[in-house]
């Protein structure tokens, strides 16, 4: 376990030394991050493992036998698909604290070696690899990242430290000039609520996958269980690690002024392209606000309306989060008060964004992947967009009358944008990938999930719009889109202990995939779209290299006794909690209801399926 301690400030040092290695890095309180503030924070944490190894106290070999499977299996249920996550604060009801120190150090201090060997770098090799590591305003943070910083000091990285970041920044930190890093980390939990947090980890090629952060837990889970038992190597002796701060988020909103400069390149203010435009920025006290101070406003529009801006790791008025109800309507009342051209709704740590449009109408999920597409397919005709599998049958409509080709696949954000790599890798032009919850990636920037320049390719097309005397703002775009007449999402709750949750949740899932092949419930049938969308229920790729599963998933179409379609259901294990998310969609009024009504008896009741789930919200839902 790691405990952290306070002393005074460390004195910084200038961002082109690299750190010294070590396992003690200094801590000091959290800086407000203000409309003019500077990013970042030092931190100085000490060890549990080196007092003990002090006072030469050690566990009994027995005691810490019979413990280190479940100790290591700890950290192994912290991954999430491509990310880690866990509970950080106490406050969660029947979720005890999983992500502490002791935890990040372990998994920073693996991810470092994995590193090492993805460079062909030796243990013994004295070159130190540049990663740069940056959070939200969780309460948790300053607390981990002094854990952060020691685990991959230990690794022999050097550390920058960004402060209060955006996971995209933390991406570009490896790819902008002067900066440059081989590697990089956010600390975010996205969405959850603030007792959370979490690890999001990038090299220069993208964001990690699923295989690469289990190599990494696993790694992490047998240093977890040695240090438990006071063994392995001890950070006692090693020079304290110098831990650069540095300031990328001025240069990432740089970059994002001059990507609107460049693109709408106005004849009378270059300078000044937003001139005379209206937009309001919902930043949910995450880590958004700097796109209206940093980018909007410097760029000549007018932000006043703009909402919660100021981060806060309570966020006390609403989770951040395009698809949250409070977050969309708190906009829409914003835009319409202040006759905004438009409303922009960031999640926390920005890589996902929803709009709202001039005339308060919600752009988020199928209408956000509409409207890129729009976008999109007029800069290059015919391509390929790829989005997860809960896409509507009107969406794919959309798309094609505008020319593309609609290619659904499997839920997860990482699963959606390396689909679209790989389709791109065998010719297949495809330059946007999207999934409906509001991560969005495109080819033109470095196939990364960017809420904010999502955002900036929306500016630039209303900007061009005015001069090209098109009527209506961006919503006109996707006026046309058609879409089902009920949309529903329930979830339930796997039973038993946590540990069992993902074998559970599989269990489930494919109960309801053989349901269906055995004709035991009859209108029902598996939605096979084509060789490289919902074939086999998601799961199995035609592609000679098929991407690995994280979460299983399927997709199912139900038809009337005419052989009329009423509706598709999508069934599939959470990636990031113990629940199975059942999505309905209904091109009938009441066909939700009807759907749901007829998995219950017929497919939940009917089977042993209710002793692995809670199907109560199902059973609510229908009565």
């Amino acid at each position: 376990m790691v405990t952290v301690t306070t002393s005074s400030p460390a004195i910084l040092q200038p961002c082109n030394k690299h750190a010294s290695r070590g396992a003690v890095v200094r801590y000091f309180p959290p800086l407000l991050w203000g409309k003019r503030t500077s990013y970042g924070h030092s931190v100085r944490t000490t060890s549990d493992e080196t007092a003990r190894s002090s006072r030469g106290l050690q566990p009994s070999p027995a005691t810490g036998a019979a413990a280190a499977g479940e100790q290591g299996d700890t950290i192994r249920r912290l991954q999430n698909g491509p990310d880690v996550r866990g509970v950080a604060l106490d406050g969660e009801m029947g979720r005890p604290v999983d992500l502490t120190p002791l935890a990040v150090e372990v998994i920073a201090e693996s991810f470092g070696e994995w590193l090492r060997e993805q460079q062909q770098l030796g243990s013994d090799d004295k070159e130190e690899l540049r990663v740069s590591v940056g959070r939200d305003p969780r309460l948790s943070g300053p607390r981990l990242s002094a854990a952060l910083f020691a685990g991959l000091a230990r690794a022999g990285c050097a550390v920058f430290d960004m402060g209060l970041a955006t996971t995209p920044a933390c991406f570009m930190s490896t790819i902008l000039p002067g900066f440059n890093y081989d590697a990089s980390i956010m600390m975010t939990a996205s969405h959850l609520p603030y007792t959370h947090n979490g690890l999001k980890f990038f090299t220069k090629r993208g964001g990690l996958t699923s295989a690469n952060v289990e190599n990494i837990c696993d790694r992490a889970a047998h240093k977890y269980v040695a240090r438990k038992m006071g063994l392995g190597r001890s950070a006692s002796g090693m020079p304290p690690p110098v831990v650069m701060r540095v300031d990328l988020m001025s240069a990432y909103a740089q970059h994002l002024r001059d990507t609107i400069k460049q693109r709408v390149a106005h004849p009378t203010h270059h300078d000044t392209p937003l001139h005379g435009f209206k937009i309001v920025v919902n930043a949910g006290n995450g880590c958004g606000g700097f796109f209206a101070w940093d980018v909007l406003e410097r760029l000549g529009a007018d932000t006043t309306g703009s909402l919660q801006l100021q981060p806060d790791g309570t966020f006390p008025n609403h989770m951040p989060n395009p698809e949250d109800p409070t977050a969309m309507s708190l906009t829409r009342d914003a835009v319409l008060a202040h006759g905004a051209d438009l409303g922009v709704v960031f999640d926390t740590d920005v890589d996902r964004s929803g709009v709202v449009d001039d005339t308060g109408e919600a752009i988020n999920g199928d209408r956000l992947i509409a409207l890129m597409s729009a976008i999109v397919l007029g800069e290059h005709p015919g391509t390929m967009v790829v989005t997860d599998a809960r896409g509507s049958d009107g969406l794919t409509r959309f798309i094609e009358s505008r020319g593309g080709g609609h290619c659904l696949y499997r839920v997860g954000y990482r699963n959606v944008i390396d689909k679209g790599v790989q389709l791109n890798e065998e010719g297949v032009e495809t330059h946007l990938m999207m999934e409906t919850t509001g991560h969005g990636a495109l080819k033109e920037n470095y196939f990364l999930d960017d809420g904010a320049y999502m955002v900036v390719k929306i500016i630039i097309e209303m900007v061009r719009m005015k001069p090209a005397g098109s009527e209506g703002g961006v919503g006109s775009l996707i006026a046309d889109l058609e879409e089902p007449v009920e949309s529903v999402l329930l979830r339930m709750n796997i039973l038993g202990e946590t540990k069992y949750a993902k074998q559970n949740g599989i269990t489930v899932v494919e109960a309801f995939k053989k349901y269906i092949e055995g004709d035991k419930l009859s209108g029902w049938m598996l939605d096979d779209c084509g060789d490289c969308s919902v074939g086999e229920g998601c799961l199995v790729d035609t592609n000679d290299q098929p991407i690995d599963v994280d979460a299983y998933m399927y997709r199912a179409k139900l038809y009337d006794e005419n052989k009329r379609q009423v509706g598709m259901v999508h069934i599939r294990q959470s990636v990031h909690n113990p629940n199975i998310a059942l999505n309905m969609q209904s091109y009938v009024p009441g066909g939700c209801k009807s759907m749901a009504r007829d998995l219950y008896k017929r497919f939940f009741l009917a089977t042993g399926v209710k002793d692995f789930v809670d199907v109560s919200e199902v059973e609510k839902f229908v009565k």
